[in-house]
């Protein structure tokens, strides 16, 4: 356990988390409006390298407690997010498709490492109701296998490759949010990790919606990343939780 405000890496992460909100939140209220956005990209992607900074910099903080295999997870994790961001930015490969499918990837590995991390917590956190982790676990995949029937696959008359890697991305995300929530029932510290699995969950379903049936909003590119970025953050700042407790 750690004592909040004993070490200087304590005070850089709440300077990380002080810039991350002047990228991501400072960008959206005071950017100018283009093509449907606020948040220019250099400020999306400035927001999602700092939450990785922030992800090592608590596994560093976790040195010789136990949580450190957790923050070690959820910070390879966020290293995937943000490659993924890369991605979906354009930035890292040529064609549409090809960008796509590498986000998709790399934060479909991103959560194989966030799943890693909870199911390492299931061990240090007993569980007094098993039935309510499968029944959330049941619930999130219900959820987001009609999101992807809804908002993806509706209208499609030949879906591609991409329609249907949808739903097991999908189901993917949702069973991070469901380990979490479940776990989250029993034991209340978990809370900031269940409510960031749940806001990336709605980020990709908004995000899935638009790229997939053309269901666009005003500032939809901004509410995605409002919902992704703090959920992102939920998750790596669920560390400091679990380790100043």
């Amino acid at each position: 356990m750690l004592h909040p405000f004993t070490s200087p890496l304590l005070l850089w992460l709440l300077l990380l988390l002080a810039l991350w909100m002047l990228f991501l939140f400072g960008g959206f209220l005071l950017g100018p409006t283009r093509n449907n956005r606020r948040i220019a990209r250099p400020a999306r992607i400035a927001s999602s390298f700092l939450l990785m900074l922030a992800g090592w910099s608590w596994w560093a903080l976790s040195a010789g407690d136990a949580m450190h295999f957790y923050a070690g997870m959820i910070a390879t994790g966020v290293t995937f997010g943000f490659m993924g961001d890369l991605f979906l930015a354009d930035l890292l490969l040529g064609s549409r498709t090809q960008s796509m499918m590498g986000g998709i990837s790399a934060f479909a590995l991103g959560h194989v490492c966030y799943i890693t991390g909870i199911l390492f917590l299931l061990r240090q956190l007993p569980l007094r109701l098993p039935g309510s982790m499968w029944s959330a676990l049941v619930l999130f995949w219900l959820a987001a296998a009609a999101g992807w029937h809804s908002l993806v696959m509706r209208g499609q008359a030949r879906p591609t490759i991409l329609h249907w890697a949808a739903l097991p991305y999908a189901l993917l995300l949702a069973t991070t949010a469901g380990l979490a929530c479940g776990l989250a029932l029993q034991h209340s510290i978990v809370m900031p990790l269940a409510l960031g699995a749940i806001l990336f969950l709605m980020s990709d379903l908004i995000l899935a919606g638009a790229l997939f049936n053309d269901l666009h909003w005003p500032l939809h590119h901004d509410i995605v990343w409002l919902t992704y970025g703090t959920g992102q953050m939920l998750i790596v700042y669920s560390i400091g939780v679990l380790l100043l407790q």
